[in-house]
């Protein structure tokens, strides 16, 4: 099967290659013009089916090596490194993506994957499409190379001696999230190359008009959307698995995550303007060359061992072999910039202040300074090890210090925007639609003090109180413009509340989609904010000892040690009891595993959680003064509400995917020829949807 592998690896290179040079050819010589047509059209048919086959010769090597994983083939050097006979058969699976070599087939085969999707749906624009397909064969030539010639999945055992056993997968990824975590995040970030290759090739043919965006829109979300699934899974692993009691820990890799989906959000929410008003069309394709570049640079420090994190691998040769693929992809990104630059100028300027426009690029101006803060952050262990000699790390204070007012920033913008005009906003439009989102800010600031919130004695205190505010208030705005389109629909159809909204959603899935979005991010914020209240104790426990954390009474059962193939664990039973009534029916069990294969150790958290906080216990080992089990409890409020929000922002994105009912577009500007909305004002939210300026 090895040998099987390796040749489709091979079979695949040479595939991309065929439909990068052929590609490239036939584009050419329809750019140059002449008076036959016929041979260029049948070589891009050929690189396009080119493309087709390398899906096919991808998916073969990524099956061969799935299936040598559960078939322990101890000949290849990968499963011994990344398996053996005692792993789970979910784990066999992760372990595709587990090591260095197998990642990067997935990224391969899930770019050779989008490309047969792409190359299927050619004949929407047949030429555009050629110049994506084309673009896209590059980069993955790029991952064959490296596959076939710098980090082979089926290279033979060192030594030639095949052992009897592997290594096994490493505790930390011995998790059920592990098995949905990588692909998640990797259908994101390789996602990100499809809107970048029509972007590039919507530059370089000097596309008119705006269909190219047309085109891309829901590949963009579709890739948004799965970054951000990725990104929260990756959370709530390490909260449910290293057992620090954190969810985010602005670790590098994290951080190499977080950056594409800044520049992504932002081009989601700019691509608007270019879209409705023929502006910001530099920034947009400058946007999205960032973006894919921005998830490149995550998968070199992933993989080079340039920065020390918990989630990259061992330091690798590879690293260079990124660093020129990332100074070519600059580079043609910029001559092209520089070639067509012209052909960017954009049909209209910020004519206010207070408008929509406005709104988005001041949500693009924060966008981005948090993602250079993180970027600078991130590389400065690098840069300081060039220029100094020793590697320094910044902490989580400094990103903490910078990165919290730009979210309570970003929080605030995310309201503000929808409620503004395009064009100008009138002071009486203004009034009507901030007066309800003013006085639910200032009650609930007014509640939280009362409560018993002091922001002026901690600085996290004062964030949380003004994310709580501005959360108040961005819920407030959303929900008054479904009330008023609800209202609308109502007056106009007779239907029932319910089915107004229904109705109302369907008539604008892209804008409503983009308010359900919102509000998941309001929920996030709120999850955010209780991170200041967190509290924490640990103490050695013997069977019947008690701790006390909070409004609980923890008490300990007793402690005991299992073992089978794969772990031996230790684990202590305790019951949970709120104001001396028994909470849980059964014992919570935090627990220590060590892996047989290897010795490596494993936290397993022990977790209650409610919507009001998270009861989080970790059994932290034995003391080394009497021997006895050392627990750690946490009590985290509202991290529930960070879990909510993602499925709540899941769904707005899927709504937002949705095609809109086909009459809500003539509908609607029967109802705008007929009423229409005063100067400066945005157009009823029921009524106009389509000419309103839709939602993002």
């Amino acid at each position: 099967m090895a040998a099987f592998g390796s040749f489709a690896l091979l079979i695949g290179l040479a595939l991309a290659a065929y439909n990068l040079f052929a590609g490239g050819i036939a584009l050419r010589m329809l750019a140059v013009g002449g008076t036959y047509r016929v041979v260029p059209d049948r070589l891009a048919e050929t690189a396009r089916r080119a493309g087709i086959a390398g899906f096919a010769a991808v998916t073969a090597a990524a099956f061969a090596l799935v299936w040598s994983v559960f078939h322990n083939d101890f000949s290849i050097e990968y499963i011994v490194e990344h398996s053996n006979r005692a792993l789970p058969a979910a784990y066999k699976f992760a372990a595709l993506w587990s090591g260095q070599e197998g990642s990067l087939i997935l990224w391969a085969w899930l770019l050779a994957g989008y490309g047969f999707v792409l190359r299927l749906t050619h004949k929407s624009d047949v030429k555009l499409h050629a110049y994506a397909g084309t673009i896209l064969a590059g980069v993955q030539v790029f991952f064959l190379l490296l596959l076939n010639f710098a980090t082979h999945p089926f290279a033979g055992v060192r030594g030639g001696i095949v052992p009897e056993d592997g290594n096994g997968l490493n505790p930390l990824l011995q998790y059920p999230e592990m098995v949905i975590h990588p692909p998640m995040l990797y259908l994101g970030y390789v996602g990100f190359t499809v809107p970048f290759a029509f972007a590039l090739g919507a530059l370089m043919m000097r596309y008119p008009g705006e269909k190219w965006i047309h085109i891309t829109r829901r590949w963009t979300m579709m890739t948004w959307m799965f970054l951000t699934i990725g990104i929260f899974l990756g959370m709530h692993w390490a909260y449910a698995v290293l057992g620090w009691g954190g969810y985010w820990g602005w670790d590098p890799v994290e951080n190499a995550s977080l950056m594409p989906w800044l520049t992504g959000t932002a081009f989601l929410h700019s691509v608007m303007m270019q879209e409705k008003r023929g502006m910001m069309k530099q920034w947009n394709v400058w946007l999205i060359f960032a973006t894919f570049m921005l998830s490149i640079l995550g998968t070199l420090l992933t993989r080079a061992g340039l920065v020390s994190s918990v989630h990259a691998f061992a330091e690798s040769s590879i690293g260079g072999w990124f660093v020129s693929f990332l100074v070519i992809v600059m580079s043609v990104c910029l001559f092209t910039f520089i070639l067509q630059k012209d052909h960017l100028k954009s049909e209209h300027r910020v004519e206010s202040l207070v408008s929509r426009e406005s709104s988005f690029l001041f949500n693009n101006l924060v966008l981005l300074a948090a993602c250079f803060t993180i970027l600078w952050g991130t590389l400065f262990p690098v840069l300081s090890e060039y220029v100094e000699g020793t590697k320094t790390t910044l902490s989580g204070a400094y990103y903490s210090h910078i990165a919290v007012p730009i979210g309570i920033f970003l929080l605030l913008l995310t309201g503000v925007g929808p409620l503004l005009a395009w064009r100008a906003s009138s002071f009486k439009s203004l009034r009507r639609n901030f007066i309800l989102p003013g006085i639910a800010f200032a009650v609930t600031a007014i509640v939280c003090l009362v409560a018993g919130l002091k922001p002026w004695k901690d600085e996290g205190v004062f964030y949380s109180l003004m994310t709580f505010s501005l959360a108040a208030a961005v819920a407030t705005a959303i929900g008054s413009e479904f009330l008023r389109g609800t209202g609308v629909i109502h007056r106009q159809t007779g239907k029932n509340p319910l089915a107004s909204v229904v109705l109302l959603v369907r008539r604008s899935t892209r804008r409503y989609g983009g308010y359900i979005v919102h509000f998941g991010l309001v929920i996030i914020f709120i999850g955010f904010a209780g991170y200041a209240f967190n509290r924490s104790t640990e103490q050695a426990m013997a069977a019947g000892d008690t701790m006390h954390i909070g409004p609980y009474t923890l008490v300990n059962l007793g402690n005991t040690q299992e073992s089978n193939a794969n772990y031996d664990s230790e684990f202590s039973q305790l019951d949970v009891y709120e104001n001396g009534k028994k909470v849980l029916d059964q014992p919570m069990s935090p627990e220590k595993r060590v892996y047989a294969v290897n010795g490596q150790p494993q936290t397993m958290v022990a977790n209650h959680s409610t919507m009001r906080w998270d009861l989080y216990l970790v059994y932290e080992g034995r003391s080394s003064v009497n021997g006895l089990p050392i627990i750690k409890a946490f009590l985290n409020p509202l991290v529930m509400w960070i879990w909510v929000g993602l499925a709540v922002v899941v769904v707005g994105t899927l709504v937002a995917l949705t095609p809109s009912l086909s009459p809500a577009r003539s509908a609607a500007t029967v109802a705008v020829a007929k009423h229409g909305p005063m100067a400066g004002q945005p157009a009823p939210a029921g009524v106009s949807m389509s000419t309103a300026g839709g939602g993002d």
